[in-house]
């Protein structure tokens, strides 16, 4: 890597030609297929398995009409559902789109409409199924694939499953939009070849961006493919023997999606999913299985930093223990380094990029609050706040830009949005920063009013609009606050209506029918009025300036 005399960091090249991701499961189970790809609680899958798994559902898919460029809705947990059809639907053309499966019905709704979503596999939850059932016809979604979870488990929980916990099992109509995921793979038949290539669209993965409301940034095979390459480079290639992956993370977030699947695939890991974060279930994974990469937000390092000592299980197996999707306070890093004997590197990133733009050594140099020198094949850019087309010097702060084979290829249907994301060729993130003289990047604020919940983006808009549907809420801004556990958390502010009453208990309760959990405001303010400015906007900086001296 090399130094401009002005804020630019050039990477080096990373050795792999653009490449379909469904070469990556090729390659693995060509030259590894006896190997485990997947532990799940317990149960596995070889990568031969899987293989033939991902061959039976792509001819499914083509059966049920599934044509190259279609939409493909992946509402799932981490099981091995996802991990098959997520290729199933590459192998086949098609585009996957990535659904979180904790999203309320309307926000499942506007992404199957803006996507274009023809077809969407959940799993047999009622908690999930239900919610994408209900706006289904509304939405011209044509089917939806059931995925039984009992069939995935190991025996005895299979059974436990089917008898403990049917309030659990969702009540799947016999129509003809839903399909059972056995009868989608019932056929031995190879799917019929499509012509595919490395530059056509993968995977819309959902972001707010600047403005709240969700865009599709448009990840190529090409894109995604890269950003594994790069993080091959980054951990210093493969070993000699298999690396083990522990998935927590859930792959619908972008930041997994890379590191648990798509990398893991590349290197033929073994992926050692759980559905989701379970303290005690995690601890107990660890301790059966011994991974050898752990890839985290910071709340899940806030967390383990709270297990008792004598509860921790021996860490010593992990070689690669990376945290992104949010800032990772220095404290986390040192506590929990301290506790277990492992090394943390934190990481930098966004969906836009697929998501790895700068990471900091895995066994080199680490600096203290940064997150890292830029990836393998990256060129970061720093340019001026005024004027967008200035490069800044080395030290001096502005907006970190980013050009490499990960960016993506701009949003979906969004002409406008694409424009205003790009400045001569370079994406912007909207995050201030600068590069110190050895090209590490440091953060210093953030442009964007989004609020970083424990890894995920919260829109302040999606929270105030929620908030503007109840009759007796006048004015609304939400802000940031610190949160111990998630790094940080919305807080509410609202005026309400004059002669109208609201208690915060009220709000929040009405709040929780409309934003997902982890957009709930932790706590809620009724005041007499909001800060203005001089022509009348509402102001957020005032309330952030007052809950900082609040804290101070």
């Amino acid at each position: 890597m090399a130094m401009s005399p002005a804020g630019v960091m050039e990477g080096g090249a990373v050795p792999a030609r653009p490449r379909l991701l469904t070469e990556l499961l090729d390659r693995a189970v060509e030259r590894h297929g006896d190997w485990t790809a997947i532990d799940f609680l317990g149960r596995t899958w070889t990568y031969a398995e899987i293989g033939e798994a991902v061959r039976r559902a792509a001819r499914g898919l083509q059966d049920l009409g599934l044509k190259p460029g279609d939409r493909f809705g992946l509402c799932l947990p981490n099981t091995p559902y996802f991990v098959i059809l997520y290729f199933a639907v590459l192998r086949v053309g098609g585009v996957v789109v990535n659904f979180n499966p904790l999203y309320t019905e309307h926000e499942i709704d506007h992404q199957i409409r803006d996507s274009g979503t023809r077809m969407i596999a959940v799993p047999d939850l009622k908690m999930i199924h239900s919610k994408v059932a209900a706006v289904a016809e509304g939405s011209g979604l044509e089917t939806i694939i059931v995925c039984p979870m009992a069939d995935i488990l190991p025996p005895l929980q299979s059974i436990g499953f089917r008898l403990f916990k049917r309030a659990d099992h969702a009540d799947v109509p016999r129509d003809d939009r839903h399909v059972a995921y056995t009868s989608l793979i019932a056929r031995v038949a190879d799917p019929t070849p499509v012509a595919r290539f490395p530059d056509d669209l993968a995977v819309l993965q959902y972001t707010g961006g600047t403005t709240g409301i969700p865009k599709g940034a448009m990840l190529s095979h090409a894109n995604l493919a890269a950003n594994s390459a790069q993080m091959l480079v980054h951990v210093g290639g493969e070993r000699p023997f298999q690396e083990r992956t522990i998935g927590v993370l859930p792959m619908f977030h972008v930041f997994a999606l890379t590191t648990v699947l798509n990398f893991s695939v590349e290197i033929a890991a073994e992926m050692i999913l759980l559905p989701r974060f379970d303290c005690p279930q995690f601890l107990n994974t660890m301790r059966r299985t011994k991974p050898t990469q752990f890839f985290g937000v910071p709340t899940l390092y806030v967390a383990l930093n709270k297990v008792p000592p004598a509860d921790l299980p021996d860490m010593s197996t992990l070689r690669a223990c990376v945290s992104g999707g949010a800032p990772l306070p220095l404290e986390v890093r040192e506590t929990f380094e301290a506790r277990t004997g492992v090394r943390v590197v934190e990481g930098y990133g966004l969906s836009e990029a697929s998501p790895i733009i700068a990471c900091n050594s895995i066994e080199g140099v680490v600096k203290e609050n940064s997150c890292g020198p830029q990836f393998p094949g990256t060129r970061l850019e720093i340019r001026g706040l005024d004027d967008p087309h200035q490069i800044m010097p080395t030290g001096e702060r502005g907006e970190v830009c980013v050009r490499g084979p990960q960016v993506m290829q701009g949003y979906w249907r969004n002409p406008q949005a694409t424009a205003d994301c790009f400045v001569d060729g370079a994406l912007r993130t909207g995050d201030v920063g600068y590069l110190d003289d050895d090209g590490y990047l440091f953060l210093v604020d953030r442009i964007k009013d989004l609020i970083l919940c424990g890894g995920y983006n919260v829109y302040p808009r999606t929270i105030e609009e929620a908030a503007y549907h109840h009759p007796a809420v006048k004015e609304a801004i939400a802000i940031a606050v610190p949160d111990e556990y998630r790094g940080q958390a919305p807080k509410l502010f609202v005026a309400l209506h004059e002669g109208q009453s609201l208690t915060p208990a009220e709000l929040h309760d009405f709040l929780a029918e409309r934003i997902s959990k982890i957009e709930i405001p932790k706590s809620i303010e009724i005041r007499d009025a909001l800060p203005k400015t001089l022509i009348g906007k509402l102001s957020r900086k005032e309330l952030v300036a007052e809950e900082a001296a609040l804290r101070a």
